[in-house]
């Protein structure tokens, strides 16, 4: 046994998980934790809410002040730092804090392999941090404890707690200003869904009481929703909704009655259907699955159906009180002796879920297209060498499967695959359907194909260039290393993959840049304007400039955008978003930083493109303002499937001309900040007859009140089409249908207002 002394070492204080024991060394809590900013958190019984260390001596205190515990000394027992603890009103009282793990590691157990966060949310393509800053959680007392652990565990990101346990009002303002937050979280209680009926109603297993259970429950999750997303409908506040944790087995009469109408956890399930339902009249509102991540680690771990009521469905805590060895006949021993927990790593992947779930929302590091290789990437082996049914099969089944139906499931998100491979193309299509098998896979469902003996970095770069797609938009998949390192050479950012085949359908399934916040029909046919503008293309080179142009039958049809539940909104932010190469100023747009433009007065007109080849969809987007001074065009954002048609100039014609209907004078003005990868716009205002300024945060453009904007004779405009809206109506999202009863009707029938 080594003395240290008193004094004890921060950051061995704030990074590890401590145990709390009497002097005898008879555990009291195994989940102790001390966070950077001074709370202790987890399983305390220690009578003291802050820690200090003061004249190099660690203290404890209540939330007032008053000192409940100091260190006498420390000391190394078997690896493991134990601080013996003195009282202070009681000197003659005395108690342990020892490490549970020496290592440092945050309470995970030293399980193998991924944490659960981590296992679930593949980080492997991310680029840009995620940049969160203050997030707000509402909820019960399991929020509660998300709030504490979080605290603790993320110093870099604040977070703020608010109380919800029943379908009461909000306060009228979260603890900081709206506007602060990257995001509400917000868990509905299921105890107050089910209401205590579910106990003591006498009918826990009649399934007409649990069907009337159920109706009253959705009635509540309404409700319940009407109040806790007030901060998203009055600020467009991006929120994500968790979904109830289902008991880990059936709780039925009889083995018949399981995963039916007669069993509990069976309406659960119902109820977390129900709440994905409801959310989706709510603007900027999206769904976390928290079962989803309960089932994939092990709720056995965990919940607390194993010894509280189902309807709690939270962790499993221990009373110190019953580790009083004087309380009981026999000692209870320490929960985590007979149950493995694994918490805080529970804890900590509802976070991870919800950082995903932000990342795909704001399309941070999104994805737009995945290049393959063929050999040891789709399948075992090489095709032109190791191919010979005739002397021994060919390796079927495993990881090769997962990522054919991967490949399949990145078609449908509208998300595009292509192959890139040094083979022999003919070798490649003559044996395919014989080593694809079973036949998830066709050549044909690639967008592009190079399989030649070219450098794989040229083929990446020309399927780049053939998808208009810059290459940090880009994954190339391929095993082998120096393949990998060449491409990332000659194109510094892209990113790649490949090594390990049984992580890769894991990252092209799971990761939040390859996951979409809404499917748009552009995205659905994506693929297939791919295919018709590789077809435009080649038409194009067989002709001249004018002969194609004019042959084409280019239209264009603009629709204004002033309301959120418009069905072009998501489509309007999620092009802002994902365009780099086009976009005049490069910015990134939240919902609520919209609804605010909108309501400040800021016009948005997006438009779709059509030619004989393909439909494109909603390919443009045009942000304008007017006041006293002149117009402006904010922004200008245009998918790149479109360059060459002139469908630009045609787009800013119709937008100055609409401008100067109310403006006959004013002078427009357009502005341009150069980024890394805007090359392709930063003409497109000169090109359209606007003079080029000089200022001091970068060009400007300006078009004369006496000049217009020609558009090409070839491009034929169709004016606002589509729902068709009050010009400046910009109020705010707009409200979800009306509830059955309301919300004092609700409160009635439950009886709430209790905690």
């Amino acid at each position: 046994m080594l003395n240290l002394g008193k004094s004890l070492p921060t950051q061995k204080l704030v990074t590890t998980r401590w145990a709390f024991a009497t002097v005898d060394g008879h555990p009291l809590s195994a989940n102790v934790y001390f966070a950077p900013d001074g709370a202790i958190t987890g399983d305390s019984p220690l009578g003291g809410d802050r820690w200090s260390i003061e004249a190099e001596e660690f203290r404890l205190s209540s939330a007032k002040g008053q000192e409940s515990w100091r260190a006498d000394h420390l000391y190394v027992r078997d690896g493991s730092l134990h601080v013996a603890l003195r009282g202070v009103e009681d000197p003659g009282r005395e108690a342990l804090l020892y490490e549970c793990t020496p290592d440092g590691h945050l309470g995970f157990g030293g399980q193998a392999g991924l944490p659960a966060g981590e296992f679930l949310f593949p980080r492997d393509l991310q680029v840009t941090p995620t940049g969160l800053t203050r997030v707000l959680l509402v909820g019960s007392c399991l929020t509660e404890l998300y709030h504490r652990t979080y605290a603790q565990a993320i110093p870099e990101v604040a977070f703020d707690y608010v109380l919800f346990n029943s379908a009461s009002d909000l306060p009228a303002n979260p603890p900081h200003p709206v506007g602060s937050y990257d995001f509400q979280y917000l868990q509905i209680p299921l105890r107050t869904v089910l209401t205590d009926r579910i106990i003591t109603g006498g009918r826990i297993f009649d399934p007409a009481f649990l069907d009337e259970t159920y109706r009253d429950g959705c009635v509540m999750i309404d409700a319940m929703l009407e109040a806790g997303l007030a901060y998203n409908r009055a600020h467009g506040l991006l929120t994500f909704v968790a979904t109830f944790v289902v008991p880990q087995l059936d709780i039925a009469a009889s083995l018949d009655r399981r995963s039916a109408d007669g069993d509990l956890a069976y309406l659960i399930r119902r109820l977390n259907h129900y709440i994905a339902q409801a959310i989706k009249p709510y603007q900027n509102v999206f769904l976390c699955d928290v079962d989803a991540v309960a089932a994939s680690l092990g709720k056995r771990y965990f919940l607390d159906d194993i010894t509280g009521f189902y309807a709690h469905g939270s962790n499993v805590q221990q009373d110190g009180v019953d580790l009083v060895p004087a309380a009981r006949i026999e000692p209870v021993p320490l929960i985590n002796t007979f149950y493995e927990s694994r918490q805080r790593e529970f804890l900590l992947a509802v976070y991870e879920q919800a950082v995903a779930t932000y990342r795909t929302v704001r399309q941070i590091d999104q994805v737009k297209a995945v290049i393959f290789d063929l050999d040891n990437t789709l399948w075992r082996g090489l095709i032109a060498e190791d191919f010979h049914p005739d002397r021994f099969p060919w390796p079927r089944g495993g990881w090769q499967n997962g990522i054919w139906e991967a490949i399949q499931h990145l078609r449908a998100r509208g998300i595009l695959v292509a192959i890139c491979s040094k083979n022999d193309h003919h070798i490649v299509e003559a044996h395919w359907d014989n080593v694809v098998d079973p036949p998830f896979l066709k050549l044909s469902d690639f967008a592009l194909t190079r399989i030649n003996w070219q450098p794989k970095a040229e083929n990446v770069a020309e399927i780049c260039r053939a998808f208009n797609l810059t290459p940090k938009s880009v994954v190339f998949v391929d095993d082998n290393p120096v393949e990998r390192e060449a491409v990332r050479h000659a194109l510094p950012e892209i990113r790649t993959i490949g090594s390990n085949p049984y992580l890769t359908r894991r990252i092209l399934l799971w990761a939040p840049e390859l996951q979409l916040p809404r499917l748009s029909a552009e995205a659905a046919l994506r693929e297939t304007s791919i295919r018709n503008q590789v077809a435009r293309e080649e038409t194009r080179a067989k002709l001249s400039r004018e002969e194609f142009l004019a042959g084409l039958g280019c239209a264009v049809a603009f629709t204004r955008v002033t309301e959120p539940d418009q069905p072009e909104f998501p489509r309007v932010l999620e092009l802002t978003n994902k365009t780099n190469q086009f976009n005049t100023t490069g910015r990134r747009w939240t919902h609520p930083e919209i609804l605010a433009f909108l309501a400040e007065g800021g016009e948005i007109h997006a438009f779709t493109v059509k030619d004989k080849f393909s439909e494109y969809g909603l390919v443009g987007i045009l942000y304008a303002k007017a006041g006293e001074g002149g117009a402006e065009v904010v922004q200008f954002v245009m998918s790149c499937r479109v360059l060459g048609m002139e469908v630009e100039k045609a787009a800013l014609a119709y937008l100055c001309a609409r401008l100067r209907e109310t403006r006959p004078a004013a002078a427009i003005t357009g502005r341009l900040i150069e980024t890394s990868a805007n090359g392709p716009c930063r003409e497109v205002f000169a090109r359209a007859g606007f003079a080029r300024m000089e200022e001091s945060d970068g060009p400007a453009f300006r078009l004369a009140p006496d000049q217009d904007v020609v558009a090409p004779a070839h491009v034929a405009v169709t004016p606002e089409i589509g729902l068709k809206r009050a010009a400046n109506d910009a109020s705010g999202p707009a409200a979800p249908p009306a509830r059955a009863g309301g919300l004092g009707w609700t409160k009635r029938l439950f009886g709430l207002g209790r905690r």
